[in-house]
């Protein structure tokens, strides 16, 4: 069973780095590989789903149906990106139900405005609220809060939403922008739950994280921009014989994913 897998990658002392995976052949080469888990990131659903950047235009519905895809390809736990929860914590509870449906593992809940850029945080007793409303759903799923209080908070904010998130019986904690050991040491000093740590932290070492607590890191998306840069590169070859004049990939994802007017769109309806 995968959430009981997941479950125990939590308990053990040390740090697991995840697969990045899109869709169920990159999920069974995870598997093929060797890696303990796999996760589904919000960005990386949007752009194999709809072509679009993250910026919560994704639905419940279509983000179900590709964990049901993924997850069905490996028996590997896979974590998914629940971004916002799709609404308020009443939506949450629906989230963790209809994802532990599609066969998630564990899904994290995050504490930013919805529709927004994961920049504009959620009042603290509400996201609490959001995060309590999927553990208490009953759904057979691993519900883990996220917090990005240290992309645009101070520290102070950044631990007590760690506590407060702690409280409402998710399982573990997902921290997004910690970038220093000192940061991560603060987490670990004030933790009751295992870690998740999403960002690079410069010269640490796997087996520094684990020792502070963090059971699950992050390594990025990287494979998915690949595999849209080789397709890229492919079929430009076969049409004009010539290779693509920019080859890095994440600014064609972008731009082939209309960045640049979903900012413009942004602005224009949400301001």
């Amino acid at each position: 069973m995968t959430v009981a897998a997941f479950r125990a990658i939590l308990a053990v002392d040390i740090c697991v780095r995840p697969a990045s995976v899109a869709n169920p052949l990159s999920m069974r080469a995870a598997a093929e590989i060797g890696y303990e888990m796999a996760m589904l990131a919000g960005s990386v659903a949007a752009l194999e789903v709809l072509g679009a950047p993250d910026l919560a235009v994704i639905t419940l519905s279509e983000l179900a149906e590709q964990v049901r895809r993924v997850a069905r390809a490996a028996p590997i736990p896979l974590l998914v990106d629940g971004d916002h929860g799709y609404g308020n914590a009443l939506s949450v509870r629906r989230t963790a139900i209809e994802l532990a449906a599609a066969g998630a593992a564990a899904v994290t809940i995050e504490d930013t405005e919805l529709p927004g850029t994961g920049k504009q945080l959620l009042p603290i007793a509400t996201a609490a609220a959001k995060i309590r409303a999927g553990v208490e759903a009953g759904a057979a799923i691993v519900v883990v809060g996220r917090t990005n209080a240290a992309l645009v908070a101070d520290r102070a904010e950044l631990l007590a939403r760690q506590t407060a998130f702690e409280e409402t019986g998710a399982e573990a904690i997902f921290v997004a922008g910690v970038k220093t050991i000192e940061e991560l040491d603060a987490l670990a000093a004030n933790a009751r739950k295992p870690l998740i740590l999403a960002t690079a932290i410069k010269d640490a070492t796997a087996a520094d994280i684990a020792a502070r607590g963090v059971r699950i890191w992050l390594q990025g998306h990287q494979p998915h921009f690949d595999a849209v840069g080789a397709h890229y590169r492919r079929l430009h070859l076969q049409r004009t014989g010539e290779e693509p004049a920019d080859p890095d990939p994440r600014p064609l994802t972008k731009r082939l994913a209309q960045a640049d007017d979903y900012v413009r769109w942004a602005k224009d309806y949400l301001s």
